[in-house]
């Protein structure tokens, strides 16, 4: 079964070099009961683990079966030890953190044999039914070590290799491994033994002593029968191979998860300081992309509200300094601008002089800090501003300087409450104005309250409230979206005409559309949106690197582990999805926790700030893919430091 030929192994420790193995060469048929004896140092345990497959012979033959295992890769070796070999140490080497059940169990996640035993039966039949839900800081050293057998059987393997066994147990607890492993062994199981106790050792059917990495002594007990003493279990040369089922794989996956929980749940402080830079930077992609689509979609409401196919007409402002664009006053627009727009441009449909201020506003103990707005009868039809109760500004308020209003429903609820605010006197600026309308709701955005301002007729408001002769600005509306770009043109060619001063200043006076409005918000609002994912980025960037942190100091705290889970046939890939695993689980849970808060600082900015936001499913899902890809990508190295591990070194490592 086991043939090695002229085997050497030797170790670096600083500049001395120390030779385990000085050419040993021994076999070892099917169901033999083996003790390898000899003083500490003597290379018996390096034997065990080259035997084993948890290590490899610098020079050398190794035959198992007849095939030759030096050539095998690290991940054939390791579906060897999954499924041929079960190891017993005399550290026992469980998992700290997992129930007695979960140890005997854990081979199975990485390979179980068609004939796999239950790991409940096992322990039942190790005497330790009853202590099936203990962790081992709960169980006795003796009940540590039979845990340790029952998860060496749990896949029926054909060898047991056991490294001091009875080492750190009392006389009665040696007693009892020790006939557990005679019974092994009668039961057909090849059992292989290392000790330096003389009477555990008389226990085996052989005894092979060894001495400075040589073999010194081997002798068979009389009455012995070697080979015969039970049929080969695994007959074959060839390495099992595994058969992954679909219940295996989500068995496999649920055992990561639970062992990943209980990893973090350990340090749980370290944990949550890794989940917050994750946790930010997803909150901040959250808040900022619902805020700003909320915000384009306000701009587009508001952009539509101000009416279709809308024109806005006004002199060019002056530069920043006092300096204008051209020679001279800046020239003022007038109400006959106005009505030559609508008289002499073909394809207006409206055009409205308009004028605009800010005033005081009181109605009897209550006052209110608004806009007022100017305007002739046709902003009504432009903006669709119609109102919900009452009527609008009229010709005659106009030719009449009528001192009325049309007050919009946050100025009517500032000063009258739920009282019906028509046919009400107000001042604004100390000057009396009787309330003949209510505007229509036009609600708010991130930008301002499209409800709170006052409509009052045009004369009204440059003579008597704003003492003006000019107006700020004509709203032009054009009778169709297809003649917008011939009124534009022709709207200033006009104005150049009716204002000499300004014939050779293509500057002198701008046409903005509503279009170019929305562009130029949306080109901002994208900007800022910008800026602030680079911040949330950022964010993301700082969380991921604290993952790789707690990852990289995990893989050092457990390293021995790694061992433990190598020496029962975990593969690289399955230690590397083990991490990978536990640094996923960490972004994710980072990301959920900051989608809540995204989403609850999104929908705060509505209610207490009145924006608009909209949260969408493709922006939760772009922000939970990025914590995701967080844990993917800073988790992978530390994963891959821990795959690479020899199980040797793993196990060795304090």
């Amino acid at each position: 079964m086991i043939e090695l030929s002229d085997v050497r192994k030797s170790y670096r420790m600083g500049k001395v070099r120390v030779d385990a193995l000085r050419g040993v060469s021994l076999s070892i048929a099917h169901g033999d009961f083996v003790a390898i004896v000899g003083p500490s140092g003597s290379g018996k345990s390096t034997l065990m683990h080259i035997v084993g497959l948890l290590d490899t012979p610098d020079h050398g033959s190794y035959r198992l079966d007849g095939r030759e295992v030096r050539g095998l890769s690290e991940d054939e070796m390791a579906a060897v030890r999954a499924r041929r070999i079960g190891f017993v140490f005399q550290q026992f080497n469980l998992l700290p953190r997992v129930s007695a059940r979960a140890n005997v169990g854990l081979p199975l996640i990485y390979g179980g044999s068609d004939n796999a035993a239950d790991p409940s039966a096992l322990l039942e039949k190790v005497g330790l039914a009853a202590r099936a839900g203990h962790a081992p800081n709960e169980l006795s050293g003796g009940e540590q070590q039979r845990v340790a057998i029952a998860r060496a059987l749990v896949n029926s393997p054909s060898i047991v290799m056991a490294d001091e066994p009875t080492g750190n147990l009392d006389s009665t607890s040696s007693a009892e491994i020790m006939r557990i492993l005679r019974d092994l062994h009668a039961g057909g199981m090849t059992v292989i033994l290392v000790t330096h106790d003389a009477e555990v050792a008389r226990s085996a059917d052989r005894v092979i002593t060894f001495k400075d990495g040589m073999i010194v002594g081997d002798e068979r007990h009389a009455g012995s029968s070697g080979a015969a003493g039970g049929a080969d279990r695994r007959a074959g040369g060839t390495p099992a191979r595994r058969r992954w089922s679909f219940r295996r794989q989500t068995a496999a996956l649920s055992a990561m998860l639970g062992q990943a929980g209980r990893s973090l749940a350990a340090n749980k402080t370290r944990t949550l300081l890794s989940m917050l830079g994750v946790l930010i930077g997803v909150a901040a992609v959250i808040a900022v992309m619902s805020i700003g689509r909320g915000a384009k979609i306000a701009v587009e409401e508001r952009i539509s509200s101000m009416g279709a196919n809308l024109l806005i007409l006004m002199p060019q402002r002056y530069r920043s300094g006092g300096v204008s664009l051209g020679a001279g006053a800046v020239s003022r627009l007038t109400v006959d601008d106005a009505l030559a727009v609508e008289a002499e441009v073909d394809g207006v449909a409206h055009a409205c002089p308009t004028v605009r201020g800010n005033a005081q506003v009181t109605f009897e103990n209550r006052n209110w800090r608004t806009s007022v707005t100017g305007v002739a009868p046709s902003y009504e039809e432009i903006h669709s501003m119609t109102p919900a109760a009452g009527r609008f500004v009229s010709d005659a308020d106009i030719a009449s300087r009528s001192r009325v209003a049309v007050i919009g429903t946050t100025v009517a609820s500032e000063l009258f409450g739920d009282t019906d605010p028509i046919g009400k006197t107000i001042r604004i600026n100390r000057i009396a104005f009787d309330v003949i309308g209510l505007l229509p709701d036009k609600g708010t955005n991130p930008f301002s309250d499209e409800n709170d301002r006052i409509v009052v007729p045009i004369s009204t408001a440059m003579r008597r409230l704003l003492g003006r002769d000019y107006i700020d600005m004509i709203e032009i509306q054009a009778s169709s979206g297809k003649s917008l770009d011939y009124v534009q043109l022709a709207s200033r060619e006009l104005m150049k005409r009716r204002h000499p001063a300004t014939k050779n200043n293509d500057d002198a006076f701008q046409v903005r559309s509503m279009v170019e409005i929305q562009d130029m918000i949306t080109s901002t609002s994208r900007t800022m949106s910008v800026l602030l994912l680079g911040i949330g980025a950022i964010s993301l960037l700082v969380g991921g690197i604290g993952i790789m942190n707690i990852m990289l100091v995990s893989v050092t705290e457990r390293t021995r582990e790694i061992g433990i889970r190598k020496a029962v046939g975990a593969r690289r890939r399955d230690i590397l999805a083990q991490f990978l695993v536990e640094s996923v689980f960490v972004s994710v849970c980072g990301g959920m926790l900051g989608l809540a808060l995204g989403i609850g600082a999104s929908l705060a900015a509505s209610r207490i700030a009145g924006w608009t936001v909209a949260v969408t499913s493709g922006t939760v899902l772009v922000a939970f893919a990025f914590s995701v890809a967080v844990g993917v990508v800073f988790g992978l190295w530390p994963a891959r430091k821990a795959s690479l591990l020899q199980p040797i070194e793993a196990l060795r490592y304090e």
